[in-house]
């Protein structure tokens, strides 16, 4: 910390209240300047709430949004190449709905949505959406963008709605947005709604931040203007575009849209969460047990800002629950480097499940359970005659079998200077063969240890085997 940063003066805090144990003091930061959710946007649930007594049952229709709202959030837009690469991953990983591109944005994005147009790049069964404000002449290039195309398309519609938004960015109130979303809506009619193929969706941007009346009201209307009806349902998307509240207050306000919706069995509910107070994925969590059935996100979280939410975290929360995710990510560390190399940005070491860390032990402690399960699972695999890979996953400090995700267990358990007894144990089995008593252990463990501190790195089953060796 910086010399220049000193504590508060204990005058400062003569007035605050809290346990003798509680020695924290108010610091400089200047809270004052920002008011909490509440104040800003109604949650009408109350007691009335059902989502916390639901539990996770199937997953969602994920739907990337990494080609188009991840593109934009990068310093260098993807190239047609690496568009065309992200594409082809994700197809190859089972996701069903894309969204491809903003293709009134720039000719990256209207030439590749006219490459899916013209090639058999899009299997018949994957779901096109594309991307467009509610403004004429943009819409009218995204609908001229799609013609020729022979899948599913989806025309996402949209415009922010908050108050804030309305009054510094929109200079428009509330009817007078309406209005113009109305128009857009209509102008969207005009240039699809001739093809069979197409169907629509909203989204309210900064829905958490706008009155709930006036949510409610202008997605009513759409669905009304867009006749959505079960055999051409509309996608109500209700993004939480800039986060301000805990996850339980965006699953409220889900779950008030889910019971109040006009013609909700025409409706598919779709939730967009970004990740600015870093809850993106709890966010998800609990707005598909408030009702949403939709989940647009990234891959690994890229996105404006601290990013949208991870979609590859959310499917593999799942799988850790018994849920099939209905996504491939059996081979994790080509999805990773997929994506690095097309966003060119590094996915931190330790991201959740596809971090170059996430599986590695350095611990002692936490080394000899993860050494001792997997033995046990090793064990219970042959008295039961079955494929490890197939029998219940219980070892330690792993909440998922790293041969899920196609990594095996060579890097489970490093050694350092944090490492313990069974840690040089596992690397000395592992690589080498060798099984110590105890009492080996200990003592090797001893000058494995001095060895670690004299260095201050990481060491090899080689030089553990050569330290074993000259002793």
């Amino acid at each position: 910390m910086s010399a220049s940063i000193t504590p508060p003066s204990p005058a400062v805090d003569s007035e605050r209240v809290a346990p003798a144990w509680n020695r924290q003091r108010h610091s400089p930061m200047p809270s004052h300047r920002y008011s909490d959710a509440f104040s800003r946007v109604s949650v009408l649930l109350g007691d009335e709430r059902q989502w916390p007594a639901r539990r996770p049952t199937a997953a969602p229709l994920w739907v990337p949004v990494d080609l188009r709202d991840g593109n934009q959030a990068l310093a260098e837009p993807m190239s047609p190449q690496r568009k065309r690469r992200f594409f082809e991953l994700m197809v190859a990983m089972g996701y069903k709905e894309i969204e491809v591109g903003y293709p009134s944005a720039s000719q990256t994005d209207y030439d590749f949505v006219r490459l899916l147009a013209e090639t058999d790049l899009a299997p018949e069964d994957v779901t096109i959406v594309v991307f467009t404000p509610a403004r004429r002449d943009l819409i009218q290039r995204t609908a001229a963008a799609i013609r020729g195309i022979r899948n599913d398309v989806v025309i996402h519609l949209y415009t922010a709605t908050a108050p804030i938004w309305r009054e510094v960015v929109l200079g428009r109130n509330r009817s007078e947005l309406r209005e113009l979303i109305l128009g857009g809506g209509r102008d969207v009619l005009e240039a699809a709604g001739d093809l069979p193929n197409v169907r629509f969706e909203f989204s309210p941007e900064v829905f958490n931040q706008t009155e709930p009346d006036y949510v409610l009201e202008i997605c009513d209307a759409m669905t009304a203007l867009w006749d959505a009806s079960p055999d051409r349902p509309v996608i109500i998307n209700l993004p939480a575009t800039v986060e301000i509240a805990t996850p339980n207050v965006y699953a409220d306000q889900i779950e008030h849209m889910h019971r109040n919706l006009a013609r909700r069995d025409s409706v598919i509910l779709s939730v967009h969460p970004h990740n600015d107070r870093g809850t993106g994925v709890a966010c998800a969590e609990l707005a598909m047990l408030a009702g949403a059935q939709r989940v647009e996100g990234c891959l690994f979280g890229n996105g404006e800002r601290t990013g949208n939410v991870d979609l590859v975290t959310l499917a593999l929360n799942l799988h850790t629950q018994g849920i099939d995710p209905m996504i491939d990510f059996s081979d994790i560390d080509e999805i990773r480097t997929t994506v690095e190399e097309c966003n060119r940005i590094e996915v931190h070491p330790r991201h959740p499940y596809a971090g170059s860390l996430v599986h590695t032990a350095f611990s002692g402690t936490h080394q000899d359970a993860i050494r001792k399960g997997l033995a046990e699972h090793r064990s219970r695999a042959a008295s039961e005659g079955r494929s490890e890979s197939e029998i219940a996953w219980r070892v330690p400090y792993l909440p998922i079998d790293p041969a899920d995700i196609g990594r095996g267990y060579e890097a489970v358990i490093r050694v350092n200077s944090q490492s313990g007894k069974g840690g040089i144990a596992h690397l000395l089995e592992a690589a080498h063969g060798i099984q110590l008593t105890r009492e080996e252990q200990v003592e090797l463990a001893v000058r494995v240890q001095q060895h670690t501190d004299a260095t201050g790195g990481e060491i090899t089953a080689d030089e553990v085997l050569r330290i074993l060796q000259d002793g």
